[in-house]
């Protein structure tokens, strides 16, 4: 297992970069880097498929949006844990769940109080209210399943692993 994490959240989310670079700062790999297409990224990609006359069912098909796809779910599918920042919309929210479901930690880290609470974020592995909790928590999480990690699976009666 390595040390990395994606960190999940909106284009239009300043805070996306600033809990990337604290990972960084703690020893992790943290993969941000699909914070670089900007703020308005999603709006001209769908903005460019209207104008050829496309609907989202063709955008979704068109190479753009493979590819873009494809480079996320790389990155998804390579870092060990995720934290989705709030604010996030539908993507964000979708790749947390892809990322639950591939049976990897997944945490959520809140933009403060919610105006409404959502018991679905039990589906997270954890929940934090603050982005030193995030980091504390998730590198002891870190730390005991790489514990776990090097023991061996199963040992011979009598060996001596």
């Amino acid at each position: 297992m390595n040390k990395s994490v994606y960190i999940i959240g909106s284009l239009r989310n300043p805070n996306v970069p600033a809990a990337a670079q604290a990972f960084r700062a703690d020893g992790w790999d943290a993969f941000d880097d699909w914070f670089a297409a900007g703020p308005e990224a999603d709006d001209w990609w769908q903005k460019y498929e209207n104008a050829r006359g496309h609907g989202v069912k063709e955008a979704l098909r068109g190479y753009p949006a493979r590819q873009v796809f494809n480079y996320d779910k790389t990155h998804l599918d390579r870092c060990s844990f995720a934290l989705l920042v709030l604010p996030a919309g539908k993507s964000g929210h979708l790749e947390l769940g892809y990322f639950l479901g591939c049976g990897k930690p997944g945490y959520i880290l809140l933009d403060g109080e919610p105006e409404r609470y959502d018991v679905m974020y039990n589906f997270a592995t954890g929940v934090f209210t603050s982005l030193d909790e995030a980091l504390k928590v998730m590198d002891e999480d870190y730390r005991a399943r790489m514990k776990t990690d090097s023991q061996p699976a199963f040992s011979y009666p009598g060996s001596t692993r």
